[in-house]
């Protein structure tokens, strides 16, 4: 059996952070061998400090969630949909908020998408239109997994709210990178990834439920004669991985000692950026200050899959193909192939960038 080539620079930030911060690992080992007696009062520790990072002025506020998929999920199946709603979204979501939408039309609800406007993921003009027709929710990525695109999420969230709309924030590609205040944004639903930018473990992310918003959770209340809950519970989204919360928790400490962290990240996108055009490449998204440090490429005579595996036999691991978002590629024009998706971390070096820019030009130039 052939054995993969080992892995000298890690491009996929964009769907897992690696390596993890060392306090992140030391908290999440810490945890698993922690003693039972102090599991609730650490949970409500780690709980507080993830509410703090994001703005919840009340913890239960914010549910602890096995990471953004589920968040999305539940955020959607509890509200109290009627045959007839109407979602509007972006052109560019992640499967993870695509799939349970695409289940809502099944029961009579009608999905709307918005269409980019140009380099940008979401036309305001074009927003502004379907909300003229009514909508129940605005659901949309603060930035494209894909192309690393930042949508206008604040300005969404607000033309919304105007309409009479709700809002929601796919947060899994901005969270870590960009300071999320939920109060600041006034958005009703927000969920978030701790694996990607936070550098937390897998297992670990949250839902930010607005207290003005009441959904509906019958038979998941501790209240036998109470209809229906507020909110959805613990017993919706099941046990907290203990060990990734302890490390979603050490890596927004982490974090917050790396204020420059994204202005660093997108000079190192840009360097990849400049070798790889430079080699004949077209970048697609916005510049780099449009986006989160992620960098979607296509070359005319490299294919994205060829290109990742030429990569990899050099030690480079990046992305090739769909990303889990076919609405983003065939918006870009980009399906069946999709893209090659190189993404950085706040664990990326300078070094590791000249050896994936060594690596580029190889293979952006093998026959």
């Amino acid at each position: 059996m052939e054995c993969s080539p080992l892995v000298s620079v890690y491009l996929n930030h964009a769907g897992t952070s690696w390596p993890k911060p060392a306090p992140v690992q030391e908290a999440a080992r810490r945890a698993l061998a922690g003693d039972p007696g102090r599991w609730a009062e650490d949970l409500a520790r780690d709980h507080r400090r993830v509410a703090r990072a994001l703005g919840v002025p009340d913890p239960a506020r914010l549910l602890l969630t096995p990471g953004c998929t589920s968040a999305l999920a539940v955020a959607i199946a509890d509200l109290p949909w009627e045959p007839g709603d109407r979602v509007l979204c972006g052109s560019f979501e992640h499967h993870a908020l695509m799939r349970p939408l695409l289940k809502l039309a099944e029961r009579g609800v009608e999905i709307v998408r918005v269409p980019p406007d140009g380099d940008a993921p979401f036309d305001l003009a074009a927003l502004d239109a379907a909300l003229d027709a009514g909508a129940r929710l605005v659901a949309t990525t603060a930035a494209s997994n894909v192309t690393g695109a930042l949508s206008p999420y604040a300005e969404i969230t607000a033309r919304a709210h105007a309409a009479g709309a709700l809002s929601l924030i796919d947060a899994a590609q901005v969270a870590g990178w960009i300071d999320l205040d939920v109060r600041a944004l006034d958005v009703d639903l927000l969920a978030f990834a701790g694996h990607k930018g936070p550098q937390a473990p897998w297992g670990i992310g949250g839902l930010y439920v607005h207290e003005r918003l009441t959904m509906t959770t019958p038979g998941a209340v501790c209240d036998l004669d109470a209809p229906c809950a507020p909110m959805p519970g613990y017993c919706d989204t099941g046990s907290v991985d203990r060990a990734a919360l302890a490390g979603l928790g050490a890596g927004l400490d982490w974090l917050d000692a790396r204020p420059d962290r994204l202005a660093r990240a997108r000079e190192h996108i840009a360097t990849l950026e400049a070798t790889a055009v430079d080699a004949g490449a077209r970048r697609l998204g916005p510049p780099v200050e449009g986006r989160v440090p992620t960098l979607a490429l296509v070359h005319e005579a490299h294919a994205p899959a060829a290109l990742a595996a030429e990569l990899a036999e050099r030690g480079v691991l990046a992305s090739a193909g769909l990303q889990c978002a076919p609405e983003a590629h065939r918006a870009l024009g980009t399906d069946p192939d999709g893209v090659l998706r190189l993404s950085v971390g706040p664990t990326t070096t300078d070094a590791a960038i000249e050896r994936a820019c060594e690596a580029l030009r190889a293979a952006l130039g093998a026959g």
